[in-house]
């Protein structure tokens, strides 16, 4: 408990010695004091010029241990200084996951630099893993792997792991291969210290579970895992050889990757950016997303400027407007975040879109006639305008109506066309309220007002 504790404090007080410029003791507390992970956390909450120095003073043998659990934004620009001699020593000793994971940061003429001068067998099992796309059970996958044959005994098995120092990080199970490395089953740790020693491998050995096809998507892995309670899982290719195996760790870095994802972009903004960017790159990056969110401003402009002779003649629509979008925005906002998450727990498919959509179609009517009498009786107790309050409690239950439609069947739609729904699905769902709920209300007005 006092560890847990105590965690916060060390990074208080290396914050402070930063303060402080004590080189000595920020020396020692990053390469003795701290874990590589505490030690990446200190350097992604640190701005540009206080990141340099706490990188300068850290050890070589630290540099890859801290680089791996660093942000790809910061990795890329650590990176980029170096040149490939250094990297490689930075990159000695690491998983060969974590390895291929910081080359893919790299310019393509730097990544083939270093996979020449690597040694043979580091190369092949780098380049093993970066001939699968990243976000795949091959991409995930760590080539050290512990395999034992089916037709010896126990005893063997034990005997052929004391000959080892140390053994595979997380590894739960060794896997049973056939001569030619298919994949036959494997063996808990557990199993094999309680089984008689003279025991057949084949004899004790688990078959139940299915190995990972190296094409499947890593969502799709994590949530294998989950369901299955893994700690390790073997990858095959298409003729069940064993390739490497994925493991626990793996699988929590695609989860918080994909929450972060979902959170950032639902802003238009990388997962992976830095906090403290230069404002350069930060004001480049964001100038994008908001020349988009400026056009679909400039559509939902152009239809309140249809009713222009309307808004002149009865003043109070101009102040209750903004009513009638922001209400239509926050249920379909609503709608957008439960199906978005429903898609990212496998959840949501063609086959139950349909009771979703009449459910939120339900419950958004419900909604909307409720708030509508709400804000109606406001209404005409502010203007004393009986032909306001019906006029903006229509418009609240058709843009009501509105967001539940456009929230359900837009993921589904963007999906289907290849396009990541957290990215693009708040824009479209504001742009599709804001238009609707000013052509109800002002079109309502309108007919109203002849």
């Amino acid at each position: 408990m006092s560890s847990q504790q105590d965690k916060p404090n060390r990074l208080d007080n290396l914050g402070s010695a930063l303060d402080r410029s004590e080189i000595r003791q920020l020396r020692y507390m990053l390469n003795k004091g701290l874990r590589p992970v505490e030690a990446a956390k200190l350097l992604e909450k640190s701005p540009p010029k206080e990141r340099q120095l706490l990188w300068n003073l850290l050890s070589q043998e630290n540099e890859g241990k801290i680089l791996q659990h660093l942000g790809d934004d910061i990795q890329t620009d650590i990176l980029s200084r170096m040149d490939a001699s250094e990297l490689l020593l930075v990159t000695e000793g690491l998983d060969s996951d974590d390895m291929a994971d910081i080359l893919q940061q790299l310019p393509e003429r730097v990544m083939k630099e270093l996979l020449r001068i690597m040694d043979k067998q580091n190369r092949k099992r780098v380049e093993k893993l970066l001939s699968y796309p990243e976000d795949t059970a091959g991409g995930l996958m760590n080539t050290d792997t512990v395999t034992i044959r089916p037709d010896i005994t126990v005893d063997t098995v034990l005997r052929y792991l004391r000959r080892h120092s140390e053994i595979p990080h997380t590894t739960d199970s060794l896997f049973v291969v056939s001569r030619k490395d298919s994949f036959i089953g494997l063996l808990p740790l557990t199993r094999l210290l309680t089984s008689d020693p003279q025991v057949m491998v084949r004899e004790i050995m688990q078959t139940e579970l299915e190995a990972i096809p190296a094409d499947l998507p890593a969502q799709e892995v994590a949530r294998l895992f989950e369901d299955q309670d893994l700690v390790s899982a073997p990858v095959v290719d298409e003729q069940g050889k064993l390739l490497g195996r994925v493991t626990i760790d793996d699988v929590v870095d695609v989860i918080r990757e994909d929450a972060d994802h979902s959170l950032m972009s639902m802003a238009g903004l990388d997962e992976d950016e830095d906090t403290f960017a230069p404002a350069i790159r930060t004001t480049r990056r964001r100038a994008v997303w908001l020349g988009i969110n400026l056009i679909t401003a400039f559509i939902a402009s152009a239809v309140i400027g249809l009713f222009e002779d309307t808004l002149e003649q009865v003043v109070a629509l101009a102040v209750l407007m903004p009513i009638v979008a922001s209400m239509g925005g926050i249920a379909g906002s609503q709608t957008l975040t439960l199906v978005i998450r429903g898609q990212a727990l496998g959840q949501i498919e063609r086959s139950n879109i349909g009771w979703l959509f009449n459910r939120e179609l339900i419950s958004g009517a419900l909604n909307g006639t409720l708030w509508a009498l709400i804000v109606a009786a406001v209404a005409v107790a502010w203007f004393g305008d009986l032909t306001v309050g019906i006029v903006i409690a229509l418009a609240i239950v058709i843009n009501l109506l509105a967001g539940a439609m456009a929230g359900t069947l837009l993921p589904m739609i963007l999906k289907s066309a290849g396009i990541d729904p957290a990215l693009a699905g708040s824009v479209l769902l504001t742009t599709i309220t804001d238009v609707v709920g000013f052509f109800a209300f002002l079109g309502l007005a309108t007919l109203f007002y002849g």
